[in-house]
């Protein structure tokens, strides 16, 4: 048992609730940012949260400090108690979860934890020096954190997983406003080509120059990994949790065992995958399970927590629970869409007519039970004629329903990427849809 489980068992007997939930989360974090070419912020943080669950009858109530004291953590617990006092009584509430066996996976790298200052100021140094050989302007961040995860019930579960986790984001740019993008996210700083992302991003600025309108319309595109992993994660938060489903607000509502897609589209969510950012478990401690969300283009299920398991019977969680309180309910973290056999030349030899998305950005929901979203293109939007990119797009704003976008792909790439954060992410192919409705231009929009 670490230290870190020992102190949060010690505060266990200082609850006087049935049932007492305890969760740490301790991160240090380092970040460098620049901008124009140089350095402009180097940051690092170390913090540490304790945050109180506990249940009386079927009253719940919560308490957090970062105040890690004794005198502050038993303060803390009676909050928590005084709270669930003032409560009503959640008919849906069962019980907080049992232990459930959690396996043992690799999730801390120790060149990671002690990345220096020196060492992301050399990154950027690389980077810059690329740029400028090109006449272009290098902005973005380099961070690396170390997060300790601990998760102690009064029925048993004693989990505790540590972590580290980098991130590369990367925007060059010209004087007359093209712009390309280029990002890595990986539990292990050694894995980041730093000279490969840079020149990814610069090739893409290059190619931007001098952009030309273009109608609004339905288009063939052909969406890059990080964009179709704004598609995926939208998913995820739009109707792929018990919560929803169960309040009928999820696009899945009715549709269980129906297509909603085109069958080429199979996703699923697998906190334990090595290809993903996997953990172990939830923020309940619960062991995470991997769960098919779409199957061929079927919708085959959500994930659950042990409340909205509780709800519904014969329903256990699958190790989906986000830290309490919360609103959302259960949300799947680690996404994955299944590859084709394309590669994106193929995809745009292939294509007549059609637009070349790098990536999205400022992407909002309009009707969530359509999955109808909006949101512009971004670092890298592009015209194809004749299975070749053609001229630079300026900027433009799409509005369409996921659900039907991924309806009409044609083509799926045979590698994958990693898109998302620490505790989760989306490793998704990228894709050719010979339909994505495009409502204008920025400028327009």
């Amino acid at each position: 048992m670490t230290k870190i489980n020992e102190m949060l068992t010690e505060i266990l007997q200082l609850s006087r609730a049935e049932q007492t939930e305890i969760v740490y989360m301790g991160t240090d974090s380092a970040l460098t940012r620049f901008t124009n070419n140089y350095i402009h912020q180097n940051v690092a943080e170390k913090d540490g949260t304790v945050s109180i669950r506990v249940v009386i009858g079927k009253k719940i109530g919560t308490a957090a400090t970062n105040q890690l004291d004794k005198e502050s953590l038993r303060n803390t617990v009676e909050k928590a108690v005084e709270i669930a006092a003032t409560q009503r009584d959640d008919p849906y509430f069962q019980s907080l979860p049992m232990p459930t066996p959690l396996q043992k996976i690799k999730t801390y790298v120790s060149a990671t934890a002690k990345f220096t200052p020196q060492q992301r100021a050399q990154t950027v140094a690389t980077i810059v020096k690329l740029a400028e050989q090109s006449n272009l302007i290098a902005s973005g961040a380099i961070s690396t954190n170390t997060i300790e995860t601990a998760v102690v019930n009064s029925l048993g579960v004693n989990a505790y997983q540590r972590g580290t986790s980098a991130d590369l984001n990367l925007i060059i740019s010209s004087n007359d406003g093209a712009s390309g993008y280029a990002t890595y996210l990986t539990r292990d700083v050694t894995q980041i080509d730093i000279d490969a992302l840079a020149k990814q991003a610069i090739d893409k600025c290059l190619q931007g120059k001098d952009p030309i309108m273009i109608e609004p319309g339905e288009y063939v595109t052909i969406l890059e990994p990080d964009a179709v992993g704004t598609f995926v994660s939208f998913l995820g938060y739009l109707g792929m949790g018990a919560l929803a489903l169960q309040e009928g607000r999820s696009f899945m509502t009715n549709k269980l065992g129906q297509q909603i897609t085109g069958s080429n589209i199979t996703i699923w969510d697998d906190g334990l995958n090595p290809q993903g950012m996997p953990i172990p478990f939830d923020f309940e401690g619960v062991a995470k399970k991997k769960v098919s969300l779409i199957e061929k283009g079927v919708a085959k299920g959500v994930v659950y927590d042990s409340y909205t398991a509780g709800r519904q019977p014969g329903k256990e969680s699958t190790g989906h629970a986000l830290p309490a309180p919360n609103s959302s309910g259960p949300m799947p973290l680690h996404l994955f869409m299944k590859e084709g056999d394309s590669s994106l030349a193929e995809m745009i030899a292939s294509t007549e007519r059609g637009i070349y998305v790098t990536r999205f950005h400022y992407t909002n929901p309009v009707e969530p039970m359509s999955t109808t979203i909006t949101g512009l293109t971004r670092d890298g939007t592009f015209l194809i004629e004749e299975g070749r990119i053609t001229s630079p797009l300026v900027t433009l704003r799409f509005t369409d329903s996921i659900l039907t976008v991924l309806s009409h792909v044609s083509q799926i790439s045979k590698e994958t990427v990693l898109v998302g954060s620490y505790f989760g992410g989306s490793r998704v192919p990228a894709i050719k849809t010979d339909r994505l409705r495009f409502s204008g231009s920025a400028a327009k929009a």
